[in-house]
């Protein structure tokens, strides 16, 4: 009961009385869960998406216990809080999602829905569906996006408020398509529904999207109206995200009615308000827009400002993440620097021993010159270890020329020989782990227009990127030409996407330095778990190979810069699995196999 009061709070914009029902529940331990979400709640309504996901994850933690991941269908445990667990990964997705991390926000929309599926709470489910909607549009895939927002629109039906929303994805999915009339007659009718709701604060959401679907349409007069009326309900209600959206909106719209000096005063308020304002990419957005309407107005003094503030906040956001690198760079040269200090005391204590054991063995020596049988005893026991010390020099040469033969001379990686040394203590025809076949977009051009000494160069760099991309226990193999193989044990299909994700971005979003200049690679992936999910049936490790490079041509042919992953096959059997080897590209389009997309970085 506190915690839905303090929600009521949350959305009315009664601070104060957020503050004292948080009060209330940081004084029981038990409460610390619904604390956080109630924290997480207030600071993504004041823009505040840093701290508000710190507090969401804090709260997802605590819900978990009584909460876990079950399979589809599973009954949920009769003390779980699956409404209050949605609303925090509600809250982390949101974040994610501005953030352009898409993968980590579909995982925790998918979290989400499984938990509304499982409490039966169709208005969550249809958030949850229409959510994931938007996602998979952000990531290409239009039809499965137009799919959902069916489905989401079916489930909403009746539920005035769920429909209003779902009015709100639609126009989103129109707005991405360009299809403007579209997108204005969805906002529309979403107002439509809010006012029918008695919902005041989605009414005013709606009437901030009308805003930028008539500046779209260069219709300003008309987005300065819808501003107008949606800016004393925020004010109202508090809602201070919303409330720097809509002030954002107005400042656009007075710019292109060419109402500068009100746009100047409007300015003013909303940078008094981004002063707490955490979300960088956002502002970066919002900055970039500002100074492109001031620049089309002919406005060059507030554009070329506003350009300079982009570009600091760039440079800042860069900076950070580059800090975030240079701290997981360091822990790892600490950890490759004591592994060398440990290595090197244990050579002193072997030398230390050796010692001691050519003076016990000096004194011997001493002892057997008192006669000739000893003496003859004495040369024996040094021919023996002679022979022994001759037997370790050849038997470390083997192992060194062993090592030297399973890497690639160019990149220092593993080669195939090694590769095919680790299947051999898998079990025949029982593979088990994840592959990414890798390989460099577009390799041919950078050898005819730059020479092979570049490829080589880009080569290199490519697979320094790599190794630092994968986790420790992962084995980075050269498998030929511009072609690497990634071999990842214990690792989940989830992560396995990540795990991509990372790739792309580690290669491709900074260009790599060469003799002619900078020069921009981006690669191509292809992933997969095995076995295969749903069936889990039995492959050899060279048909496992085989299905990463499949996935891998169909990266290539989707438009390169990507990873596209294999996440489940509908086969029965192993004839079945053949089948769909022999035609690939038919088992995709008739979704018999089902492909999951990452995208690499922008240009």
């Amino acid at each position: 009961m506190l915690l839905a009061e303090g929600r009521i709070h949350v959305l009315a914009g009664h601070a104060d009385e957020v503050k004292r029902v948080a009060l209330v529940l940081a004084q029981d331990p038990l409460q610390q869960a619904r604390l956080n979400l109630l924290l997480a709640e207030e600071a993504d309504r004041e823009g505040r998406s840093l701290q508000a996901a710190e507090f969401a994850e804090k709260a997802l933690a605590g819900f978990a216990p009584d909460c876990p991941r079950a399979p589809a269908g599973a009954a949920l445990a009769q003390n779980c809080e699956f409404r209050s667990a949605w609303a925090a990964l509600r809250v982390l997705t949101r974040k994610q999602q501005n953030e352009g991390v898409l993968s980590q926000a579909e995982a925790s929309a998918r979290h989400g829905l499984e938990l509304a599926e499982a409490g039966r709470d169709d208005y969550l489910r249809a958030i949850s569906i229409g959510n994931l909607a938007v996602l998979s549009h952000l990531a290409g895939q239009t039809q499965e996006a137009q799919r959902g927002l069916k489905l989401a629109q079916q489930i909403s039906q009746g539920d005035l408020l769920a429909m209003a929303q779902m009015k709100s994805y639609e126009a989103t999915l129109a707005w991405r398509d360009g299809r403007l009339d579209d997108q204005l007659l969805a906002l529309e009718e979403g107002l439509a529904l809010a006012s029918k709701a008695d919902a005041p604060h989605m009414a005013a959401q709606m009437q901030i999207g009308l805003a930028d679907a008539y500046m779209q349409m260069r219709r300003p007069r008309q987005a300065i109206a819808a501003v107008e009326q949606a800016l004393p309900v925020l004010q109202q209600l508090g809602h201070q995200r919303a409330l720097r959206t809509a002030r954002h909106n107005l400042v656009l719209a007075l710019i292109q009615a060419r109402q500068f000096e009100r746009a100047r005063r409007e300015r003013a308020l909303l940078a008094e308000m981004r002063r707490d304002w955490s979300d960088r990419a956002i502002l970066i957005e919002e900055l970039r827009e500002e100074g492109e309407a001031w620049g089309a107005a002919g406005q060059a003094k507030e554009a070329l400002t506003l350009f300079h503030a982009e570009r600091r906040l760039n440079a800042e956001l860069v900076a950070l993440n580059r800090e975030a690198s240079l701290t997981q760079l360091k822990v790892k040269y600490d950890s490759d620097r004591k592994q060398a200090d440990l290595d090197l005391l244990t050579r002193d204590k072997s030398l230390v021993e050796r010692q001691l054991a050519n003076r016990q063995l000096a004194q011997q020596v001493g002892l057997a010159l008192a006669a000739l049988l000893l003496l003859a005893m004495g040369l024996a026991v040094v021919m023996v270890k002679r022979v022994r010390d001759s037997n370790k020099r050849l038997k470390a040469n083997e192992a060194l020329l062993r090592a030297q033969s399973e890497r690639d001379p160019l990149t220092d990686l593993a080669n195939r020989r090694h590769f095919l040394g680790v299947m051999a203590q898998q079990p025949q025809a029982h593979f088990n782990g994840s592959l990414l076949m890798i390989d460099i977009d577009h390799f041919k051009h950078v050898n005819d227009q730059h020479g092979h000494g570049v490829g080589d160069v880009v080569i290199c760099e490519v697979a320094r990127r790599l190794s630092h991309a994968v986790r420790a226990e992962d084995l980075v193999v050269r498998w030929g030409g511009e072609e690497f193989l990634v071999f990842a044990p214990d690792v989940s299909l989830e992560h396995l996407a990540h795990l991509a994700e990372r790739i792309l971005q580690g290669v491709g979003a900074v260009p790599v330095n060469t003799e002619n200049g900078p020069l921009r690679v981006t690669v191509s992936i292809g992933f997969a778990h095995f076995p295969l999910p749903p069936s889990r049936l039995d492959l050899a490790w060279e048909q496992a190979v085989n299905w990463a490079d499949m996935a891998l041509y169909t990266a290539k042919a989707g438009g390169r810069n990507r990873a596209m992953g294999i996440a489940t096959v509908d086969a029965r059997d192993s004839d079945a699995l053949l089948q769909i080897e022999a035609d690939f590209d038919a088992a995709c389009s008739s979704e018999r196999v089902s492909l999951l997309q990452v995208l690499g970085p922008a240009a």
